[in-house]
């Protein structure tokens, strides 16, 4: 019987999808999953929709609630992380005081400016939680889907003796896209994917023994399919791999594509073509979205009105409880430092996304060699932020903090190396409060 914490469980939505996700396999349906957040009123929700999926199922499982972060912890076998510190305030003003000083982000989480505040202000709060977990549940794994995901991870496998892996969803729905630009079933595709977390490429793609990528790049060649995917097919054409994070998102990790607004505008799409891709491209849009949907506890909430089918998801964290639980053996690309050399030609103490085998032993990388040369060229410029971002993070150090930002691909080629540090002076005067204390 797995004892399951969620800590940050007020993220309604996503916690329901997880909880729906662990209780759609028969042998873990007696697990005991305690639900952790700070706001009552958002983890209550999730409790009732929690408790609503047992009675429909008539499961064993047991859902608890708690304020308590230790006691939610205390024993558990699985951590999963889903925080977001803060809220509004602070993203809204890591997106719109860049741009006010001529930095566009697409999204803001990950790198560039809006990443290392945010991995800051996240920073504290997962160390500390981490350094509880040494104490009160020492071989649990946390499974962790906050962003920045590389940073940390980096900085909790730094920092402490827990088991951590990331988790993120850009394979799964890349492959679904992939499927769909070729019209070939998206559970027919064999990959072999390997980079870093939102910048992982497509090193082998084929379907039943064929090679997928002279579909994909005549595929490029079609304005309807290229329009919403511009980005990511320009990166393709340039560097020679399909990537696994989406256009918008991906603008916003390279230097060549939000430096001016009319290149924005040039690959915003005129129709909203309804999936995950490039509507997003406009600074701010995706916030405005984030926005969009977070729930108003003020109205009438009744959880028996959710979808309460069992319906598991592709996410990998329910995957990775059960194949442990049950020594089935499963493959899944996960974030997982590279001390094992897993990636040849990155750096040893990155956080990097492969292909992991996962049993009732444990998580293990396998072994993918060098990158492509090019590929682990971009993508060591964004390694270079994140170990900046660690070093602030975990030192207090606001030098590195400077150069992590300085270091940013984006921000160099918008700002000279004064206007990033006036950037990142009203960065720190407004997000004061949620930050650590720098020297």
């Amino acid at each position: 019987m797995p004892e399951i914490a969620f800590v940050g469980a007020g993220s309604i939505v996503f916690a329901k999808n997880l909880m729906t996700d662990i209780l759609s396999f028969e042998e873990l349906q007696d697990a005991t999953i305690t639900l952790m957040d700070v706001d009552e009123r958002r983890l209550d929700r999730t409790a009732s929709v929690g408790e609503a999926l047992v009675r429909e199922h008539d499961l064993p499982a047991e859902i608890r609630a708690t304020t308590d972060r230790r006691e939610a912890l205390d024993g558990a076998d699985y951590v999963l992380n889903m925080v977001n510190i803060g809220g509004a305030e602070p993203f809204e003003n890591e997106v719109r005081i860049p741009q006010e000083h001529g930095v566009e982000q697409a999204v803001g989480d990950t790198l560039g400016p809006g990443g290392v505040f945010r991995a800051l202000r996240t920073m504290p709060m997962l160390l500390e939680m981490t350094r509880e977990m040494e104490e009160l549940c020492p071989d649990a794994v946390l499974l962790n889907y906050t962003n920045p995901m590389a940073i940390l991870c980096w900085a909790v496998d730094e920092a402490t003796d827990i088991e951590v892996v990331g988790l993120c969803h850009s394979v799964q729905h890349t492959t679904a896209t992939i499927g769909r630009y070729l019209d070939v079933p998206a559970e027919e595709i064999e990959h072999q994917v390997a980079g870093i977390n939102h910048m992982a490429w497509y090193l082998e793609l084929t379907h039943d023994g064929e090679d997928l990528y002279p579909a994909l790049r005549a595929a490029a060649d079609d304005p309807d399919i290229r329009d919403q995917d511009p980005v990511r097919f320009d990166v393709m054409e340039h560097f020679g791999a399909f990537i696994t994070e989406s256009s918008h998102h991906l603008s916003e990790y390279l230097p060549y594509f939000r430096t001016d607004q009319g290149i924005i505008d040039d690959y915003t799409p005129d129709e909203a073509f309804g999936h995950y891709t490039i509507e997003w491209m406009p600074t701010g849009r995706y916030f405005e979205h984030w926005q969009s949907y977070q729930p108003d506890l003020d109205a009438a909430f009744d959880p028996t009105e959710e979808d309460l089918s069992l319906e598991r998801s592709s996410e990998y964290g329910s995957h990775i409880i059960h194949s442990r639980e049950t020594d089935t053996v499963r493959r899944m690309n996960l974030n997982v430092r590279n001390d094992t050399g897993a990636i040849a030609n990155l750096p040893d103490e990155a956080c990097v996304e492969v292909p992991c085998l996962v049993d009732g032993t444990g998580i293990h990388p396998t072994t993918v060699g060098d990158l492509p040369s090019q590929l682990a060229a971009l993508n060591r410029t964004n390694i270079n932020v994140q170990e900046q971002a660690v070093r602030a993070g975990l030192d207090g150090d606001e030098d590195a903090l400077r150069r992590a930002i300085k270091l940013d691909p984006l921000t160099a080629a918008a700002l000279d190396l004064d206007a990033i540090d006036e950037m990142v002076d009203d960065l720190l005067e407004a997000n004061d409060e949620y930050l650590p204390d720098l020297n």
